[in-house]
This record gives structure tokens, sequence and C-alpha cells, in this order.
């Protein structure tokens, strides 16, 4: 997914990881995706409003098969599926798994209920504090304990996609519904524009040996980069409406030529979300419609769309290995999701109020950054054998690196080597980017 789950590699350290810590772990996470779907009536949990929409009800099933396919089904012995008809219904593109459902199709499943899918969790996760308990301490340092990690990081990537999906669902809706209710940020003092010089040289980018990563985080690698300029913050709301009434969406010097296609193919002329009212504009999100917000962080453009703003504002995006290199040493802070809380108002970009000092600001969080790099495989990348390495690997084609998280991404799922990857024509996700320059 782009925001789509991959295969992942832990490292040695899972050896010691203790059994009691990361079922914890594993059902603190399965808690904190059923308190993001508690707040929707069941309605909502089986709508599908496009084809890269999934339905609530179906996230929650298909992270749950996750599990009870590729730890329960391989290392359970005599574990009965549940039900022999989900490995269909849930299977999301696992080819060697066998045949599933069509993904456009997920909003017509009405069966199995939204009471029943969480028959089916509740199932699954006693059938994994026994797996946890009975299997044997080298099946548990050599396979079990690294795929329930694994399917612990896809549950999360899974709470994202949950969120962009519903907001997708009730974006469509001429009521404008909440997911949560929210009040609007007070006005703050905007970080000017301003530009981080770095170096450049020859630098290492991908997945450090300890600690969990996925597998196209890896192997790590040396990249020569020339020396160039990242934009200490992220593009504002402000900035893209300058962009808007200057023409920005009429103009095809400014953009690639699929992205020209794209935007008289399908007529954009705004940010996905954003609608004028007269001589306003307004913007969808998880708290309903409100005014659009000159200071907040511009969100759900297009990496087509992301390239014609930095064309047009005399820059360009980054490369991916740019912008990690620019963030290596970063605490991992920002506008981030808490899934383990409860909800005390809606997840959506903040501004970056004004502060001392220089870096580069809103590296975590807030909107995924679009870069200017293909998503491809690192030199000596491989993928698992089997089934799991069909998580990532074969999207490597068609798509374009995003970095960064944003305020859907779980707090301690993302990390400064993280790879999502999109079409460039996608807008539905938390995109939005970060102006880059040559020195």
């Amino acid at each position: 997914m782009a925001v789509t789950a991959s295969s992942g590699t832990a490292s040695e350290a899972t050896d010691v990881i203790d059994r009691e810590a990361l079922l914890d772990r594993y059902q603190a996470t399965r808690d904190a995706t059923e308190r993001l779907a508690a707040v929707l009536a069941p309605e909502d949990q089986v709508v599908q409003t496009m084809p890269d929409v999934s339905p609530t009800k179906w996230h929650r099933a298909h992270v749950t098969w996750f599990f009870e396919t590729f730890l329960l089904g391989e290392l359970a012995p005599g574990h009965e599926p549940f039900h022999p008809g989900f490995g269909y219904l849930f299977n999301s593109y696992y080819e060697q798994v066998g045949e599933r459902h069509p993904r456009a199709e997920r909003g017509l499943i009405s069966r199995p209920t939204v009471a029943e899918v969480g028959e089916y969790r509740r199932a699954v996760d006693a059938a994994m504090a026994g797996l946890v308990a009975a299997v044997d301490e080298r099946t548990w340092t050599g396979l079990a304990a690294p795929r329930i990690e694994l399917g612990v990081h896809h549950e999360q990537q899974h709470q994202e996609l949950l969120l962009m999906d519903i907001k997708h669902v009730l974006s469509c809706n001429p009521l404008a519904p909440a997911y949560v209710p929210d009040e609007c940020d007070p006005a703050v003092d905007l970080t000017p524009q301003g530009w981080v010089d770095l170096e450049g040289g020859l630098v290492e980018v991908g997945g450090e040996p300890d600690g969990f990563s996925f597998d196209n985080e890896a192997p790590r690698h040396p990249v020569f980069l020339q020396p160039y300029r990242l934009a200490n913050r992220l593009v504002t709301n402000g900035e893209w409406l300058t962009f808007i009434d200057d023409g920005g969406y009429e103009r095809a010097e400014l953009w690639l030529s699929d992205g020209w296609a794209a935007v008289q193919a399908e007529g954009w002329g705004s940010p996905l979300h954003w609608r004028r009212e007269g001589d306003a504009w307004r913007i969808f999100t998880l708290a309903g419609e409100r005014p659009v917000d000159l200071a907040e962080p511009v969100c759900h453009v297009s990496h087509y769309e992301a390239d014609a703003f930095a064309r047009w504002a005399g820059c360009r995006l980054p490369l991916e290995a740019e912008w990690e290199h620019a963030v290596a040493g970063q605490a991992v802070e920002g506008n981030l999701l808490d899934p383990h809380a409860p909800a005390t108002g809606a997840p959506h970009p903040r501004p970056a109020p004004a502060a001392a000092g220089g870096g580069v600001r809103q590296a975590f969080g807030d909107v995924w950054e679009w870069t200017s790099s293909p998503y491809v495989a690192y030199p000596g990348f491989r993928p698992a054998e089997g089934a799991i390495g069909e998580y990532n690997g074969k999207f490597m084609s068609n798509q374009v690196v995003l970095r960064g998280g944003s305020c859907l991404t779980p707090r301690d799922h993302v990390r400064p080597t993280y790879r999502n990857f999109f079409p460039p024509s996608a807008r539905w996700q938390a995109g939005g980017l970060r102006l880059a320059a040559d020195a």
C-alpha cells in the first residue's frame, strides 16, 4: 500500500524477546485497532467508496487472517480455520496462498457481519496466546517471534489505512459527518520558509541491523549525494492556494505528461477533500468540514501535483536518500497517531509554529512527503521465500516513494528509513511535500 505491508526483518535481538512482552505488544496493537473502529457504527464499517478503499470491517478481518494464515496455520498443529471461506474473502494479494475475492468488490460483502468479525478477532487472539505459550524455543526465536513482530507492524499499517479509508467514505456523504469531533487549532505564528543546506557526499541509507525494518529498507548501502538544500518546513495550504490562483492546474508546462493527462481526465483543480464555496475554500477532515487553514501543511495531493508545485516554485522534490540523510539522527517526534490512547480529537495535519533554531522541521508526522524517487529495490535486495515474500518486492514498479509518516501513522511504527510507496496519481492517502533544490 503503498502503506501496503512488506515482509520484514528483525535483528538478532529478536532472539531475546520475552514471550510475554511480545504477546503484550501484540494484544495492545490488536486493541488499538478495535479502539479506532469502535467510534464507527456498523453501517460505517461496510462501505467501499472506490477500489482503493477497503471497508473498516475488511481491514479488521484481513489483519486477523494474516496472523491465522502465517502463524497459526503454519505453527499451530491441528489448527482449524475459524471459517473455511475467510481465506478467500480476506486474502489481499498473496497469490501463493490461494484465490481471493476481488479488491474492488469488498464493499459488496455484508456477511460476515461486523459482530462476527469481532468474534473472529477474539478467537484468533486466544489461539495466538496459546501458540506463544506452546511453541518450542527454537521455533520461537527462528520464526514465531519475527513473524509476530512483522504481523504487528502489518496491523499498524492497516490502522493508518483504516483511517485513510474511512475519511474517504465519510467525505462522500453529503452530510459531511465527523469520525470524531475536534476543534480548530488556535492561530499560530508560522515558521517562515527557509532552507537547510546539506553537504551530501558519500552517505549510507537503509535499515540498521538492530531493530525491526521491512525488507524494502535493506540492505543498508552507500549513496553519493551532491550538495543540496531542503526546505525547513512542509508546504502549506496558503502556499498551495497561491499556486491555484496562479493557474497551477491550468498550465501544462508545469506538469509531467502523465500528470497533465490526469488533471484533464480527473478534473483536478485543488487537493482532494477541498471544495470552493463562493470566494472561500473548505476542507473535509476527520472532524467534518471546516475552512481551509492557510498555515496547515497541504495534504491529499498526488505525486503529479507535488511535482508540478515544486516546478512552479522553481524547486524540485527531494530524492529519498537526500531526505533520509537530512533527518538522520533526529528523534521520531511529531504529529503522529497514538492509537493506544483514547481519541482526544481527530488526527489532522498541524501548522509548524515558529521556533528558534534551524534544521529540518516536521520531518515526522503531519503528512507523508513525496520524493522524486521511484520505488525500486536497493542493491542486493532479495524478497523472502514463500508467500510472505509477496508482501513487498512485487510492487517495485510504477510507484513513487514517500517518507516521514503522517498524522495517521502510529507513533511507534515509523522510522527514518521507512519507505512508503504509492502510484503517482494516488491522492486519498495523507500525502504532502517539502521542497528541495540543488546547493
